[in-house]
């Protein structure tokens, strides 16, 4: 992807991916291994994640920690995208939340449709672009009766586009260490299991929708052998607010 310059070459602000700060590393090299002792997590597949190139790691998401279960699991450096309001907080939680968000690597996007879903899916392939293996939830959001949502084909444009490879990740137990609405986490025995890596290129170009429909469907049925879940065969997304939402969604071809 052509990074857009200004008049002096350089990388414009919207072009720079914020990179892992020394928060990451010591969580990688000091409280993972000190997790690991306490929750004794049961890890597979880490042979599974290629050492070098394009990597897109794609979780079912279940908790709040998935997205430190991930990366202190990982054989390679991840990032990932975080909801903005965790950058944009006010007073001592927010510099605190703002700080620890930035330092283990995350990129703040606005959750939406139409230009913002776009604009996430830009910044996921910058990340892709440096080099770190990047984790995404293909469901959009964390599921709360545990059963596996339909992917959103955000993830299969991803693929198509950059050529990544896919490692489905299966997370199994996290609902249970954190629970929605629980502030602190319990010790629960959780596995992480990392598939073997999908090449969905076959399919056809990112700009069919057929195509990434088929690469998005095949991503969840990896995850879906990995984990067990029940499928919810819908997507999963809030109750539209009113008429005109409702309408929306059901014009709607395809969901990123």
């Amino acid at each position: 992807m052509n990074q857009r310059t200004p008049d002096d070459g350089q990388p414009t602000a919207d072009d720079v991916v914020p990179r892992p700060g020394l928060l990451y590393f010591v969580g990688r090299h000091v409280v993972a291994p000190l997790l690991r002792l306490i929750y004794r997590p049961k890890v597979i597949g880490t042979r599974n994640v290629p050492k070098h190139g394009k990597i897109i790691l794609a979780s079912n998401h279940l908790s709040f920690i998935d997205s430190l279960v991930i990366p202190m699991t990982a054989p390679r450096r991840v990032q990932f995208l975080a909801k903005s309001h965790y950058f944009e907080g006010t007073g001592a939680k927010g510099a605190v939340s703002r700080a620890f968000f930035t330092a283990i690597g995350a990129v703040g996007v606005k959750r939406g449709a139409g230009q913002a879903a776009q604009e996430a899916l830009e910044q996921s392939r910058r990340i892709i672009d440096t080099g770190a293996a990047f984790a995404v939830y293909p469901e959009g959001t964390r599921s709360l009766d545990g059963r596996l949502y339909k992917g959103r084909t955000g993830i299969g444009w991803l693929a198509l586009t950059t050529g990544a490879k896919v490692v489905p990740v299966g997370l199994i137990g996290t609902a249970d260490v954190q629970p929605v609405g629980a502030k602190l986490p319990r010790v629960r025995p959780i596995t992480i299991a990392f598939g073997e890596p999908i090449d969905v290129a076959h399919y056809g170009p990112a700009d069919s929708g057929r195509a990434r429909r088929q690469a998005t469907d095949e991503i969840m049925a990896a995850i879906h052998a990995l984990t067990g879940q029940e499928l919810a065969g819908i997507y999963n997304e809030s109750p539209p607010a009113n008429t005109v939402e409702r309408v929306k969604r059901a014009l709607r071809p395809e969901r990123l």
